[in-house]
């Protein structure tokens, strides 16, 4: 069983915890960023965050595991995995989320929903919407962090591994802007690892 301080220690080790001024794909500034991709690059450390949230579900009878593209992609198909269910992803389509390649969701399936980093919960809730739009069963939702320090809610049962209070502010806000440093824009969504200076 992973405790926070055992999980802090496989994303500081993995270079994942990173500090400076991050522009998130939320559009928030934050002063830390998780870059997930540090762990996730590392197939023995990534599976034993996946165990973890594995062992948290494993009586729940979870036959799907659900997360966003693309960092869930990997967590969905190692979660899937350690339960013996199926991995399916979603990914954007003019901008939302949908299930493509033939994925499904029906009547007997019983969704597991998992993600990476959540910030705001969007991604998450996108993907959410997909379950209650099929005739498929929401069992929970899997976090790796959990950056909102707890205040997310899905309206599930949801686990995550770490629960972190990070700072994030609106980018008129930002006390990070206005000292000038330099922000890094990360993501997905956003232009990859590129500084941007403001002002």
């Amino acid at each position: 069983m992973l405790e926070k301080p055992d999980v802090l220690k496989i994303l500081k080790e993995s270079g994942a915890y990173l500090e400076g001024h991050f522009l998130l794909t939320s559009g928030l500034h934050s002063p830390q960023y998780i870059e997930k991709f540090r762990v996730l690059e590392r197939p023995e450390r990534a599976s034993v965050l996946c165990e973890e949230l594995a062992r948290r579900f494993a009586d729940d009878e979870v036959n799907v595991v659900l997360g966003p593209a693309v960092g869930g992609i990997i967590i969905a198909y190692e979660v899937a995995k350690q339960l013996g269910a199926r991995a399916i992803f979603a990914e954007r389509e003019s901008g939302r989320l949908c299930l493509r390649r033939g994925f499904v969701l029906g009547e007997g399936d019983r969704v597991l929903v998992v993600e990476d980093i959540a910030t705001t919960g969007g991604s998450v809730g996108e993907v959410i919407e997909l379950v209650k739009a099929s005739a498929a069963d929401l069992v929970g939702v899997g976090l790796l962090v959990d950056r909102s320090g707890g205040r997310l809610s899905f309206g599930v049962r949801t686990e995550a591994l770490v629960s972190l209070e990070i700072e994030a502010y609106a980018p008129d806000e930002c006390p990070l802007c206005r000292k000038g440093i330099p922000i890094s824009q990360r993501g997905s969504r956003g232009l990859g690892a590129q500084t941007i200076v403001y002002g």
